[in-house]
């Protein structure tokens, strides 16, 4: 005992308060634990249930700390589980309760009852009456938690609404009036866009945040926290020239028309390239401004057809591309790439093109996140992301033991030189494990991967189950089915996220069958960019005690270390290159993990650039937005301006009525504020996508940022003011103001773009001295400036004498 209170001081002084480590010592909540217990309410009616739940709604409206309610509370949600859903909380339930009641992140195991942990903190939260938003994965998790967990609620009192996509205004406005209103992450962050394009107090649907609890919090904070939301409305123009461009940049050859960089995240043309589209487009050069578009366009179909990859990256459905989530294998509902490259893929498929969207309002789902003053979450693989979520949210960490002992054994990874040994490797061990009668799940990283998994293992004779994007409809029943004895279910990292694989069947018919075999067999066949991700597919086995293995088989041809350039760096270390087995040694796998861990750090770089340039916007689109809601609510500050026009203001009101007048004012000054918003956005994207030219002159790309994002809001706003006022006097002096007030209208398409820092890695290529073609190339979307643009034409004469390859 003396031993663990030295070894938790030295920790407390080697990270002191604030920093990330994970809370494992659970002391601080036994008290409220043991007194959450004492609390019996067995003999106690239904009524009075609700009772004594309203009476601590009013004592908390009266300025009682919640703390101070917690026992009680807790103890009152507790019965009200036993009695409307058939669950007994265990303490480990209460205790993740707890600490996500003090605005913490609790990681449960996988099995152990977050749904039902999530109630006692909402609880706590909701009594306030302002509402609690339980943000969930997907659709299917917020529908049947609302339903499963909302007897708990309406027993207490507590109203239950649950957010679906495509329910109408109606519908969600309906949802979020109610103290606990269950919507995915991304819904959420939809409809809060929406809101801030009203032009009437009556289209929102959304109320002031109070506090939101989010389920699989590492996925959603983390993973998904990098996309922005957008908002846009369809221009009608479609991309012309893309199919046309696409059949060009087909027949370009690799290595003499373009090259990629050595991770194959970036594609740029070579100078024989550059030479070749010339002639063949008859465009003169290319880089000359009248060009631009055209370049532009180039390069989008460049991209998509080198680095996007039909069955990995997205798939055909329908005859539209679906982009998948490189994460969890789904489809990505309503995403969009951005700036022509989703119209160059279309091009490449051959498939209709869509029109493109102007973007009039954008969040990440970071800054989304921060407007809730009070913010929790929960998941079984959070430990590895503790640093990330206390730079990015201020959320501490708190470990929570199983309410039963974990039995899974996690086996060494088999490590193989070549991907076509591992994939044989592989077969054998699945036919081995079948054959025992053992449920196994496979694990892949892309569609294509689980459909060539399928055909080997059906050439052997062995049928199977594969679930991926392109039939992901069929999650629950094909997952349901994943856990009886010699089964075989092959799948992309979607399966059983936010469910659980239970042995022996959906009702555990096959239980004992499945326990002798040795429980679930997970089977991973790449190692993931983030060991989150690696965590969260192990964790499909072993719940709740039960028993189970998991294993990983690895080439050193896996996407993963051919995309950082690792191949090469394990072939020359180790030197087995005539190997066909498993590498037998432990130091691979060590310089594995090692190398793993600095992938990771990557990435959370990359997070962090994301984010230094997104906190500007974001503090711009607050002071925009607050000024539109001022304008919108008629706010103390929202000066009229016809009252100083006498000359326009009469006939106005003579036409309109004083009521139209101000109706027709607001109106225009709204529709100013989002024009120049969405000019501004347009502007800070090419502008972010470019600004690393700045480090050829010894400039920091951020900070040079910074400084322009700021004039460019300050003279938007200046131009707004203007704009508005003339369309306003322009619309005052038209035979019918009333008729064109009609025509003011906000965009009503919302998807979001698959948008991260450095997406082809241009600004990184530059860093290194490579792509520089590509880096000046796409500057050309940004180059209004005369003497920018003579220097990129300058520069681009300097680098063909020079012979750049």
């Amino acid at each position: 005992m003396r031993f663990r209170t030295l070894w938790l001081n030295i920790r407390r002084k080697l990270h002191p308060a604030g920093a990330s480590l994970p809370e494992t010592d659970l002391a601080p909540y036994r008290p409220c634990l043991e007194k959450i217990r004492s609390n019996d309410f067995r003999s106690a009616s239904p009524g009075d249930l609700r009772r004594r739940m309203e009476s601590l709604a009013e004592e908390a409206r009266r300025g009682t700390a919640l703390d101070h309610l917690q026992a009680e509370l807790f103890a009152l949600v507790a019965e009200a589980s036993r009695r409307t859903v058939g669950l007994d909380p265990h303490d480990c339930q209460i205790l993740a309760g707890l600490a996500m009641a003090r605005g913490r992140i609790a990681e449960l195991p996988t099995g152990e009852g977050k749904t039902l942990a999530a109630v006692f903190p909402v609880c706590q939260w909701a009594i306030s009456g302002r509402g609690v938003h339980v943000l969930t994965f997907n659709d299917y998790l917020a529908r049947r938690d609302a339903s499963w967990m909302g007897p708990i609620y309406r027993l207490l009192g507590l109203s239950v609404g649950c957010i679906q996509e495509g329910q109408t205004p109606a519908e969600k406005r309906a949802a979020y009036v109610c103290e606990v209103t269950y919507v995915t992450a991304k819904e959420a962050g939809f409809d809060f866009l929406r809101d801030q394009l009203a032009y009437d107090p009556t289209e929102y649907v959304q109320r002031p945040f109070q506090a939101a609890l989010v389920d699989e919090a590492d996925s959603v904070l983390i993973d998904e926290a990098r996309i922005p939301l957008v908002i846009a409305g369809l221009s009608g123009r479609s991309d012309f020239e893309a199919g046309h461009l696409a059949a060009l940049v087909k027949d370009l050859a690799a290595g003499r028309d373009y090259e990629t960089d050595a991770e194959h995240r970036s594609v740029f043309l070579t100078e024989a390239g550059i030479e070749r589209l010339e002639a063949a487009l008859r465009c003169g050069g290319l880089f000359e401004g009248r060009n631009q578009r055209l370049l532009e366009s180039l390069y989008c179909g460049l991209q998509a057809q080198v680095l996007l990859r039909r069955d990995i990256d997205y798939i055909v459905r329908n005859g539209r591309i679906e982009i998948v989530d490189e994460f969890t294998g789904r489809v990505m509902d309503k995403r969009h790439w951005p700036d022509g490259l989703q119209a160059a893929v279309e091009a490449k498929e051959g498939l209709a093109l869509r029109p493109e969207g102007r973007v009039f309002g954008s969040i990440t789902l970071q800054h989304y996140f921060h407007l809730y003053p009070r913010l929790a979450g929960m998941t079984a693989t959070a430990r590895s992301a503790a640093e990330e979520l206390r730079t990015f949210y201020g959320l501490g960490l708190t470990v929570i033991p199983p309410h039963r002992p974990c039995l899974r054994r996690d086996e060494p990874d088999a490590v193989f030189i070549r991907r076509e040994d591992k994939q044989k490797a592989l077969v054998e061990e699945i036919l081995r494990s079948q054959a025992r009668g053992r449920p196994v799940l496979v694990g892949t990283l892309s569609v294509q991967e689980s459909e060539a998994l399928e055909q080997d293992l059906r050439a052997a004779g062995l049928a199977c189950q594969v679930l991926n994007a392109k039939n992901d409809e069929w999650e629950a029943g094909i997952i349901a089915q994943a856990g009886r004895p010699g089964t075989v279910t092959i799948s992309t990292n979607m399966a059983g996220r936010g469910t659980d694989i239970k042995l022996g069947g959906p009702q555990e018919q096959e239980r004992e069958r499945a326990v002798a075999s040795g429980g679930l067999y997970v089977l991973g066949t790449n190692r993931q960019e983030s060991l989150r991700i690696d965590h969260q597919l192990r964790g499909r086995s072993g719940r709740q005690g039960d028993p189970g293995s998991t294993r990983l088989f690895i080439s050193l041809e896996d996407e993963l270390f051919k995309r950082n350039g690792l191949t090469d760096v394990f072939l020359k270390r180790h030197r087995q290159e005539n190997r066909t087995g498993a590498l037998e040694t432990g130091s691979i796998r060590r310089e594995i993990d090692h190398w793993q861990r600095i992938i990771e750090g990557q990435n959370f770089d990359v997070r962090r650039s994301l984010y230094s340039y997104s906190s500007l916007v974001e503090l711009q689109r607050k002071i925009v937005h607050e000024e539109r809601r001022r304008i919108l609510l008629g706010g103390e500050q929202a000066e009229d301006w016809t009252p100083h026009w006498p000359g326009l203001a009469a006939p106005g009101e003579a036409g309109l009525g004083r009521a139209g007048l101000a109706h027709l004012e607001r109106a225009v000054r709204l529709q100013a504020l989002d024009q120049g918003w969405a000019d501004h956005l347009a502007w800070v994207n090419d502008t972010r996508e470019t600004i690393h030219l700045v480090s050829l002159g010894g400039l920091t790309p951020d900070r040079e940022f910074q400084k322009s994002a700021t004039e460019a809001f300050l003279g938007m706003m200046r131009n707004v003011e203007e704009s508005g006022r003339a369309e306003l006097e322009r619309l005052l002096k038209t035979p019918d103001p009333g008729l064109e007030l009609q025509k003011i209208k906000g965009p009503s398409s919302t998807w979001t773009y698959l948008v991260k820092e450095d997406q082809f890695g241009w600004g990184v290529a530059l860093a290194k001295g490579k792509n520089i073609g590509l880096a000046v190339s796409t500057a050309l979307s940004m180059l209004t400036q005369g003497p920018i643009y003579v220097f990129v034409l300058a520069l681009r004469r300097l680098l063909r004498q020079k012979k750049v390859p």
